[in-house]
């Protein structure tokens, strides 16, 4: 939108008001379509990271990401923020989920998405007609967005509502929609102790008077002449009025326009006196004030919800009872049958109820002549995250739906049906069918046990559900009840993981105390039963994947783990035995990275390998035999590691040649195409949890994709995409085209043609640099070449990291031909070099970290390592060098001996016996120091960020 709003803020108080949104469609928003269904998702720009600069191939994946991935259900809702009833002849609401609003059709059962958003919704409004809705977030880039609840198109986006990106806590509309304010979230509103305030609403017949409170002070606010927000908030003790007060809910004004009305958790109403000084007054008598009048005991509960229809105060409370008075206070009705539990939000239709007539059947009113108690019908929105609707001609409560209301991580998709079971920490399992988006039936467990972790076995007759007090049911997948006699308790903390074997003979689960538990199945008395095998803490680290395979040669299960420790352990099942857990072999995945997860890598080769991704951003391929590291390839970089992946199913065996992974980062999903190369473009993702992505699950048909949000209590659907995901490759370009696009200056910039120069220059340095013969040219150099041409650019891989890249070139043709390569062109030189270097280059975070854990703080505050010490390690430690190598090494840093030592064959070392540590290093080693003096980097100090080696200085 293009047209200037006017408004005003108050950086005191940080509450805004924004003039009467126009009702027009601006933008991208104008391709609207006839059916009202937008083409382009909602706040499509938002899509697009802020910061440094993107390289084209990031821009296009961010434009296919809308595409790849398209939300089509939002399981679960945000029971804390209020549920809207926006139409009543179907049954509409408005909910938040996540980082998206709902509109849900409860008849049609259908929901439309609000999408836009950045982080979690944190409050949400709408107009008195019910046309508009506006939705606030709370984080970085926070927005608020205003739409059109009719068609669900954005109308307005605000980008600067609050300072610092505090995000905005409360917020309210005038009910003609002319104005919307806002509270931020920021620890000072105004002068003085006044809490957070949490709670804001208008006068409804004064746009310029607004009241809101926090748990500990109410304040009003007048917009008065010149754009000045002036505010009173007079100071409330127990000394008032001699009586306990309690902690604020909310307030509204009077139905008398006259006071404001404040309702506290002991059942009471705080009546404040608006005095409001005539316009012809003089200045003396002030600005628009309010002043205590009384304190009514109104009723023993706590009163969570208050607000006003019609000619009636309406109070909803901690018993879950629902209470309406007129305007003395006075109790008219209530409804205290139902038995709900504490009341979270109460919404009333726009329509209002049908007069008395012979077939009608209100209930009388409570007042000595019974009259008939007519009120609009209403949603009731509850503490356990459950969600009503009353008819009050007849009094018919009827149930909308029911949601965890604690967080979410355990999902699982049945094998072969379209069923997905969700579990939550508030001990309850539910069961829909995604594809008619119908509940099924749920089990909620006794409380304590809170759901960890869910999966199906591989019949899709059973379920496997890990609990966070370590218990683990087997249960029966259609109907929930315990397959077995009693759970098993021998794991002593939350069970993180839960997998079966192919033929459903074992389970293994994994805890957070780092123990591998198997169990098995007997039979006995002709009947299948669960027993425990054995048990074993086999990693001294959290375990990020568990994992059941296939042996080959016989078609016996085996089982890996892995850990954070970088340990890859495979036991042996067939001699384990009661109470004893066999360990086959330990392997170490990597050096500095830690893992995240593994998985089977499809057969799209005649190797097999294990996919196992890591910290670092890089996505490694080991022999499922040997171990070894065959390829490490840099995988997508959207933010965070990978932290969960599964290998898309297939429909057909036709598609067996043509294969997806779907991944999950913090938070966010993707797609990536295989085989993992390293090209950019053959992956994509969007946020699906801005606050962290708790769990993944992919349906049986590998249609859909679900993400489990955690904290945010929401379980999203995905429809999956795979020909936009094709045609971001295709725009990618061919051959190396997709990877010139990684470096700097691209295929003609400066560094490529450094790196084709020294790729030359190291076939004639291999050939003897003084030799007199005739050179033989060649477009390969041999494999000990390697590393200095890596060292060379700027990248410097330790000796495992050379050893892996060896592997991976000697081994690359050996299952197709029999024979090692000992050699490497250009091209496929380019391409490891840029699958194996950190994908963010070399930074002073990075070693200031290491010197935060080897070394001592000193006088100065700064993490230092002792010269002794430090050459200690060196020698000790790690890939230890040689007193030769480390001599050697520092004499050439320090400018003593010839450039290139021992990588030239010319070169020799002068110098290197002679040189005296001792003079040449100070007795105290900082990060800095280290750094600059003794590798010769210059540092990039980037105000805010942590400096970065400079690219120019990479190499030395």
């Amino acid at each position: 939108c293009t047209r200037d709003l006017s408004s005003w803020t108050r950086d005191r108080t940080h509450i805004a008001c924004v003039e009467r949104f126009p009702r027009w469609v601006g933008g991208f928003n104008q391709c609207a379509s006839p059916n009202n269904v937008n083409p382009f998702p909602p706040g499509l720009v938002l899509g697009l990271p802020r910061g440094p600069a993107l390289g084209s191939h990031t821009i296009v994946s961010c434009w296919f990401t809308f595409v790849l991935q398209t939300m089509t259900w939002s399981f679960g809702w945000n029971s804390s923020l209020p549920v809207y009833y926006l139409r009543e002849n179907q049954r509409v609401l408005l909910y938040a989920s996540g980082h998206t609003g709902v509109i849900y059709n409860v008849l049609k059962n259908n929901q439309y998405h609000l999408q836009g958003h950045p982080n979690v919704i944190s409050c949400l409004c709408i107009s008195e007609d019910r046309r508009w809705v506006a939705t606030a977030d709370k984080g970085p880039d926070c927005l608020i967005i205003i739409w059109d609840s009719f068609t669900g198109i954005p109308v307005h986006t605000i980008f600067d509502s609050c300072p610092r990106d505090n995000g905005i806590r409360a917020m309210a509309m005038t009910r003609d929609a002319k104005y919307l304010a806002t509270i931020s979230d920021a620890e000072i509103q105004v002068r003085g102790p006044l809490g957070q305030p949490n709670y804001l609403i208008f006068n409804p017949t004064n746009n310029k008077e607004l009241v809101s409170n926090s748990k500990t002070q109410v304040i009003y606010y007048t917009w008065v002449k010149g754009g000045i927000l002036v505010h009173s908030a007079p100071l409330l003790t127990e000394k008032t009025f001699n009586k306990l007060v309690g902690k604020f809910s909310q307030s509204v004004f009077h139905l008398n326009l006259t006071q404001i009305l404040s309702a506290t958790m002991e059942g009471k109403l705080v009546v404040w006196d608006i005095y409001r000084p005539l316009p012809s007054a003089s200045s003396s008598m002030g600005f628009p004030h309010i002043k205590p009048c009384k304190l009514v005991h109104l009723q023993k509960e706590g009163i969570t919800v208050l607000t006003t229809v019609d000619s009636y105060i309406v109070t909803g409370d901690i018993r879950g009872n629902i209470k309406f008075y007129d305007h003395t206070l006075s109790i008219v009705n209530w409804y205290s049958h139902f038995k709900l539990s504490s009341i979270r939000s109460l919404s009333f239709s726009k329509t209002p109820a049908a007069p008395p007539a012979e077939n009608t059947n209100y209930p009388p009113d409570c007042t000595l002549k019974s009259d008939d108690f007519v009120v609009r019908n209403f949603i009731i929105g509850t503490s356990d995250a459950s969600v009503y609707h009353l008819t009050v001609d007849g009094t018919k409560l009827e149930k909308l739906f029911v949601e965890p209301r604690d967080a979410i991580c355990a999902i699982s998709c049945h094998p072969y049906q379209p069923l997905i079971a969700i579990g939550s920490f508030c001990g309850m399992i539910k069961v829909w069918d995604y594809e008619q988006k119908k509940y099924l039936f749920s089990r909620v467990f006794e409380k304590g046990l809170g759901v960890q972790s869910l999966t199906y076995n591989p019949e899709g007759a059973l379920l496997g559900a890990g609990f966070t007090e370590g218990t683990v049911y087997i249960l029966d997948a259609m109907s929930l009840e315990s397959a077995i006699s009693e759970p098993f308790r021998y794991s002593r903390s939350s069970v993180t993981h839960i997998s079966f074997s192919h033929d459903s003979q074992y389970m293994a689960t994994a805890d957070v105390s780092f123990t591998v538990a198997v169990y098995v199945v007997r039979v006995k008395h002709r009947r299948r039963v669960w027993e425990y095998l054995a048990r074993l803490r086999s990693h001294r680290k959290s375990i990020r994947s568990i994992l059941f395979g296939v042996h080959l040669d016989s078609n016996e299960p085996r089982l890996l783990s892995l850990g954070r420790d970088r340990l890859l352990i495979e036991y042996n099942l067939l001699k384990s035995y009661k109470d004893h857990l066999a360990v086959l072999d330990i392997h170490r995945t990597d050096q500095g990275s830690y893992p995240t997860c593994m998985v089977w890598y499809p057969p799209l080769t005649k190797e097999l390998f294990l996919l196992i991704c890591n910290s670092g951003y890089k996505v490694k391929l080991f022999n499922s035999t040997t171990k070894m590291c065959r390829k490490t390839l840099l995988g997508p970089v959207y933010g965070s590691p990978i932290e969960q992946i599964q290998i898309l199913p297939v429909k057909s065996t036709l598609e067996l040649q043509k294969r997806y992974v779907v991944f999950i980062n913090r938070d966010k999903v993707g797609l990536q195409i295989l085989p993992v190369d390293g090209n950019p473009h053959k992956t994509s993702a969007l946020i699906c949890h801005p606050n962290g992505v708790a769990g993944m699950a992919l349906s049986y048909d590998g249609c859909c994709a679900f993400t489990a949000g955690g904290q945010d209590r929401s379980v999203v659907q995905w429809e999956i995409n795979l020909s936009a995901l094709e045609a971001a490759v295709s725009l990618g370009g061919e051959d190396l085209t997709p990877f010139y696009g990684l470096v700097s200056g691209g295929r003609e910039g400066k560094f490529y043609r450094e790196l084709e120069d020294y790729f030359y220059y190291s076939q004639l340095r291999s050939q003897g640099i003084d030799t007199m013969e005739t050179r033989k040219v060649s477009e390969h150099i041999c494999l000990s070449e390697l590393p200095f041409v890596m060292r060379a650019i700027g990248f410097y891989p330790s000796e495992g990291e050379i050893e892996d890249m060896f592997n991976e070139i000697r081994f690359s043709e050996y299952v197709d031909t029999g024979k090692l390569t000992d050699k490497i062109n250009l091209p496929d030189f380019f391409k490891v070099y840029l699958n194996h270097r950190p994908p963010f280059g070399n930074t002073m975070s990075g070693i200031q970290q290491s010197f935060d854990i080897l070394g001592f703080t000193n006088s100065k505050g700064e993490k230092a390592i002792q010269r002794e010490d430090f050459l200690n390690l060196l020698h000790t430690k790690g890939e230890h060098m040689t007193e030769e190598e480390m001599t050697d090494c520092f004499a050439t840093l320090f400018g003593l001996n010839p450039e290139g030592w021992k990588s030239e064959p010319a070169a020799s070392s002068v110098k290197g016996s002679e040189i005296c540590l001792e003079e040449e290093l100070p007795d105290e080693i900082t990060a800095e120091i280290f750094t600059t003096e003794i590798l010769g980097l210059t540092i990039s100090q980037d105000s805010g960020q942590d400096p970065r080696i400079s690219e120019a200085e990479q190499s030395f």
